[in-house]
């Protein structure tokens, strides 16, 4: 696909994209930029773009996309519920942390699992129910979109890194997709992925100066 091609697609999926896209995508900037701030409005927002985004997964076909998103939806109240709970002097019990080498191996065990699976699913359900999947590409944005949220509500800095990865591989594939807006929105989250991570990392050094 030449240059122009990819100009023109470009420009018929953003006259393409529906009012329930533009809420999608402008409702998970939000709760991006209020994850980098450490601001509980992160699952708020989140809900509402990740119910979205289940409808639109289930119509183009991103199966896999689909249940990350129910998972999202998911996860974001159990880490709403996390993110809230105090001790005694009413101060937050969960804080920003790196993960240990161990957890390590657990997150990258936990991403393999969902991988494999997804993998072989979609594999599956591409021959009658959803011809227009990827499985392999499908399952890498899945699988590092289900271990970032676990981490991300935990406040696990290496979150990032995994969210990281899911835009870096759903940019390409939503494109592909003709969801054209919702590309761009992941070159979006790309960039603002790495500012959270910078600004992560700060606050863990923060944190181990005042100790």
């Amino acid at each position: 696909m030449g240059f122009s091609e990819i100009y023109q697609q470009f420009i018929d999926g953003m006259k393409g994209t529906t009012w329930l896209e533009y809420i999608a995508v402008f409702t998970g900037i939000a709760s991006v930029w209020f994850s980098r701030l450490e601001n509980i409005w992160v699952y708020p927002t989140g809900l509402i773009n990740t119910i979205i985004y289940i409808y639109i997964s289930f119509k183009g076909g991103l199966l896999g996309e689909a249940s990350v998103n129910f998972y999202y939806t998911v996860m974001s109240i159990y880490g709403w519920l996390l993110w809230t709970r105090k001790d005694r002097e009413h101060q937050p019990l969960l804080h920003i942390t790196n993960a240990s080498k161990k957890e390590w191996l657990v997150h990258l065990s936990f991403f393999a699992v969902f991988y494999i699976v997804i993998f072989f699913v979609l594999t599956y359900l591409k021959k009658d129910f959803a011809p227009g999947a990827i499985p392999w590409a499908d399952a890498f944005a899945s699988a590092t979109a289900f271990t970032g949220m676990w981490l991300m509500t935990k406040k696990k800095v290496e979150s990032w890194y995994w969210w990281i990865a899911t835009n870096i591989a759903s940019i390409p594939l939503y494109f592909i997709k003709h969801y054209v807006f919702t590309s761009v929105y992941y070159v979006v989250l790309l960039i603002m992925a790495v500012f959270g991570l910078l600004e992560w990392l700060k606050r863990t050094r923060v944190i181990i100066n005042v100790k």
